[in-house]
């Protein structure tokens, strides 16, 4: 793998991926990580070069304006939709399900850099749209080994789960999500990536995922019925 997985608490993860010009940060976890980030960083041996969001909730952008002043050369991107979330803007757009924000939205001072959506590369990252658990968020594919980034589309803390479905071992990323619908349309859509590792918000990477996936989505489809 080339990458490197930093958790604060046992609970919200970010992750070093090494890149030809440094490393990608995925994700800036909750307040006060910045020290664990840039100490991993330089055990590393490389500079962070962008730091690359998944969504905008509290727990995964708690340390961003601390980075990005450490890091101020550092690229700072996020999909096009959250920035506005990131900003605190929480107006819906136009034909998105009318469904409440769940979750905090501290926001930040730090503004993106420049913004993302589905297709595009940060790095060596594939960007794929993963809305549901919040109306912007996205997931990463490294196509170099196949490790999804799936951000809290889907928790293994607790055992593999979507967020459309609570897990009550780990309820707090279901009941953050924003609609729980488009949250499983969105853990079939990163299903069909048949991922080599998932490497999620919270929990541990697991290896070889499919099946629990599949497991999962059949679960939280029950329940939407």
């Amino acid at each position: 793998m080339t990458v490197q997985r930093l958790s604060r608490l046992g609970l919200v993860n970010a992750y070093l991926v090494r890149e030809d010009d440094g490393l990608t940060l995925i994700d800036a976890m909750l307040p006060r990580s910045h020290k664990k980030i840039l100490a991993a960083a330089a055990e590393l041996g490389a500079p962070i070069v962008r730091i690359a969001l998944t969504h905008a909730h509290g727990d995964h952008i708690g340390a961003l304006d601390a980075l990005a002043a450490a890091l101020p050369d550092a690229a700072v991107l996020i999909s096009a939709r959250d920035a506005r979330l990131l900003a605190k803007d929480k107006m819906m757009d136009p034909g998105e399900p009318d469904a409440k924000l769940r979750g905090g939205y501290p926001g930040a001072s730090t503004r993106p850099t420049r913004t993302f959506t589905d297709g595009d590369r940060v790095g060596s990252l594939e960007v794929h749209a993963a809305p549901g658990h919040t109306p912007g968020q996205v997931a990463f594919l490294d196509p170099r080994d196949g490790t999804l980034f799936c951000a809290d589309a889907f928790s293994t803390l607790g055992g593999v789960e979507t967020t459309a479905r609570v897990n009550r071992r780990f309820p707090l990323p279901a009941l953050a999500t924003w609609h729980r619908p488009t949250a499983l349309a969105t853990a079939r859509t990163l299903r069909a990536l048949d991922p080599a590792r998932l490497a999620p918000g919270h929990g541990k990477v697991v290896e070889a995922p499919g099946a629990a996936m599949d497991e999962a989505i059949a679960r939280a489809a029950k329940v939407s019925l």
